[in-house]
């Protein structure tokens, strides 16, 4: 037993009395850490990349995709971006109340969302990445199915979340199996962006362009031969464009319907019993008041709200940045490949640092890591360095992913313990965490395409005004750097320390064994 152990065992012994055992617990009783096997950990966290494919493909193409191949204007592909992330946000505690009030079933309380959202999920996903024949309601259609599938994704996100809390009731196996998840959701990241990028990098290359910018205000100066071949041309790449989007969509697709039947087949679901039985359930809206005064939550939350927004700027601009700003565009792929990568190989690295540093160091260690490297990139356009940055980048991006995950499950435990009567509020924790982020980066994204918009914007075009290069610059550079140390100074007065970790931990084991055991009286004296 290592001395922070001890200490912690020592103050839980003030705070809780354990009672004596009347009778031999038998080895079911007494087995409250259920150890996760291998493969456990591993169908669990197989399921959670197919919602990283999406995200990475979203989050790195759609806004261009709308620009320049969908072909709407910059102000309505801002409306697409953020009322479609509102939408989401808004349905994170709208599931989380449902999913509150569902009921267990053979293979669980959360496992019937998943999987029965799964294939709505998939046949909306492919319909956000194809172009309609008619042009005047494209705005309407892409915002109708980009709210559909934020709704479908929120139902299995949600849940799949929130199925941290019911995987072990020990916090090491807690902590591992987020590892693995963090793991191959990065891979997942991964695996979208080689997927989309790979695909699409052609429809993004200057190809289809000639020495003359083919934006309207250009046409003028060509002659009418030109004008028609250009055109042709212009068709040409718009057609094949649209052609490997549907591609990437449907191969994303599939992966979605694959991960999430290994899933089902791999993973159990247990309760967790730290408290004794109730009559009756605290109401949603109790629960709610009572989670929304916790302030460890509240800490954490806010805190990676706004390393949430920064790094939602840097990936939603990347592609705009390298294809108008740095003169990257027969590179960018590469470099986003190049950052997941990175990402996926230093998840480990930074599993082992929290375990060895604590997570709120580990947190201010990964994510200020990013800061400088970003702003290099934007003083030194170049290949060479965007590489390196790139590699320097993936580590923030991996502790970005894999710190809040982390550190939410201890938030709920310290919750527990201090409202060890209110239970069954895990989704109302995991929902509201999304939803503050998810909104605060549907703000994030609707602004930054409108400052594109007031930039000047040129639709289609294959070179922008120096005023909409200076606003991709301030949206890779200035504006993430302003959002970490805003996010890291509110970190802070985040109070959860590794040994207050350690107390709460041995403190449920205790509260778990009472539990125990007064159920089992119960149950003898009803026989």
């Amino acid at each position: 037993m290592t001395k922070g152990e001890k200490e912690a065992q020592g103050s839980m012994g003030k705070l809780i009395k354990p009672t004596d055992p009347l009778f031999t617990k038998t080895p079911h009783q007494t087995d409250l850490s259920h150890k996760l096997s291998l493969c456990s950990k591993l169908c669990f966290a197989i399921g959670g990349a197919p919602k990283e494919v999406a995200a990475s493909a979203t989050a790195f193409f759609l806004q261009i995709y709308l620009l320049d191949v969908a072909q709407i204007n910059a102000f309505q592909a801002s409306m697409v971006l953020f009322i479609g992330k509102a939408w989401g946000a808004v349905t994170d505690p709208v599931v989380g109340f449902f999913i509150t009030k569902s009921r267990w079933t053979k293979i669980g309380r959360l496992m019937p969302w998943m999987v029965g959202c799964t294939p709505f999920l998939v046949v909306s996903y492919f319909y956000l990445w194809f172009v309609p024949p008619f042009i005047n309601g494209r705005f309407i259609w892409y915002l109708g199915f980009y709210c559909l599938y934020q709704t479908l994704i929120t139902c299995f996100h949600v849940p799949y979340s929130a199925l941290t809390m019911f995987l072990s009731t020990d916090q090491k196996e807690r902590d591992s199996a987020t590892a693995y998840r963090m793991t191959l959701e990065v891979l997942g990241t991964l695996v979208g962006a080689a997927i989309q990028g790979q695909i699409v990098a052609r429809a993004h290359t200057l190809k289809h362009c000639t020495t003359h910018n083919m934006s309207a205000g250009n046409l003028g100066n060509s002659s009418g031969a030109e004008i028609v071949k250009s055109l042709v041309r212009s068709q040409d790449y718009l057609s094949h464009s649209k052609e490997v989007y549907m591609i990437a969509a449907g191969v994303i697709g599939g992966v979605f319907l694959i991960c999430t039947l290994v899933m089902f087949l791999g993973v159990k679901e247990r309760d967790d019993p730290y408290a004794p039985k109730t009559e009756g359930q605290i109401p949603f809206h109790k629960g709610f008041i009572l989670v929304m005064r916790h302030g460890p939550y509240l800490s954490l939350t806010a805190a990676f709200l706004f390393i949430t927004v920064a790094i939602q700027l840097v990936q939603s601009n990347f592609v705009l940045f390298c294809t108008y700003a740095a003169d990257l565009r027969d590179d960018f792929q590469n470099i986003v490949l190049t950052i997941l990568v990175s990402a996926v190989i230093s998840i480990p690295l930074w599993q082992w640092f929290l375990q060895r540093f604590g997570k709120k160091t580990a947190a201010f260690c990964g994510i200020t890591w990013i800061m400088p490297f970003t702003m290099m990139l934007v003083f030194i356009p170049q290949v060479v360095v965007a590489y390196v940055v790139a590699v320097s980048s993936g580590l923030s991006v991996a502790a970005s992913l894999l710190l809040p995950w982390s550190m939410l499950p201890d938030v709920v435990d310290d919750f527990r313990l201090a409202n060890p009567y209110s239970k069954g509020h895990e989704a109302i924790f995991y929902s509201f965490y999304v939803f503050f982020t998810k909104f605060a980066s549907g703000i994030s994204l609707g602004v930054s395409t409108l400052c594109l918009e007031f930039a000047g914007y040129n639709t289609g075009a294959c070179k922008q005004p120096d005023a909409v290069v200076y606003t991709l610059k301030l949206l890779i550079g200035a504006a993430p750097v302003a959002f970490i140390v805003t996010g890291l100074m509110i970190l802070l007065l985040y109070p959860i320390s590794e040994d207050v970790r350690l107390r709460n931990k041995f403190c449920l084991e205790e509260l778990r064994k009472q539990s125990i055991s007064t159920r089992t009286m119960e149950d003898l004296s009803n026989v």
